[in-house]
């Protein structure tokens, strides 16, 4: 082997490994009776939304993807304080002096952004955004205290033009999502023991029925659980991606 060779081979590896990590995600495109938004599926509670050339993130997290890579963000959206849905080194990568963080209270002790609790709702550069709790009511940790106890992390309902999008956050299937109404798209988690079971999901969904139903944050648990328990309801479309 050539002296070039050599150094190129070992660099050309380093390459194809780095294009390979960050291989496309799925999306999804929607209208609204203005403008289409897309949803890019990053992975885990990991997402990307863009709509009226805004990007607009929620829980992003290094292990998913290369945010260096990404586009920077407008909005950027927290539910919670847990490594998984925050990561202040991925948030790093993709804010400018121009992006807003809307986060929680326990978030805000690491990084500065615009505080949302239960129940709140916000306007963030013309999009409405409304904090909706995200708590456990079953799933405990070995010492009896909650995964997610109530009145620390949220849901969002973000909504783009005529459509409502609900992402639960950490979460089960709480009075709070199940009195929701005019839900276009639901993101709800199904993740064992820290989310729903597949049984929870699809109680919470036949209660609000949203139109479509991505169930994301799932971990290891079999999809074509939820597929099947709600193939009979004709209002709710359930689409999986690789959300686990």
């Amino acid at each position: 082997m050539s002296k070039v060779s050599k150094y190129i081979f070992p660099i050309l590896a380093i390459t194809v490994l780095a294009m390979a990590a960050q291989a496309p995600f799925e999306s999804d495109v929607f209208n609204t009776p203005k403008e289409a938004f897309k949803i890019t599926f990053i992975g885990h509670g990991s997402l990307l939304f863009n709509f009226n050339e805004k990007a607009i993130y929620i829980d992003p997290f290094g292990k998913l993807a290369d945010y260096s890579q990404l586009p920077k963000a407008d909005i950027i959206l927290i539910t919670h304080e847990h490594l998984d849905h925050f990561d202040p080194e991925a948030i790093r990568m993709i804010k400018t002096e121009k992006t807003d963080i809307v986060l929680t209270q326990n978030c805000s002790k690491k990084i500065t952004g615009l505080i949302i609790k239960n129940g709140d709702i916000q306007t963030v550069q013309g999009i409405k955004i409304e904090a909706i709790p995200a708590y456990n009511i079953i799933h405990k940790r070995d010492n009896g205290d909650f995964f997610h106890p109530k009145g620390v992390g949220n849901g969002y309902v973000i909504t783009f033009n005529d459509k409502r999008v609900y992402i639960a956050g950490d979460t089960e299937n709480i009075p709070e999502m199940k009195a929701l109404q005019k839900i276009d798209i639901a993101f709800l988690p199904m993740n064992l023991p820290y989310t729903m079971t597949p049984e929870m999901v699809a109680d919470a969904a036949k209660s609000f029925k949203p139109t479509i139903l991505y169930p994301y944050h799932y971990g290891e648990t079999n999809t074509l659980k939820i597929i099947n328990m709600l193939k009979d309801i004709k209002d709710i479309d359930v689409r999986i991606r690789k959300m686990n």
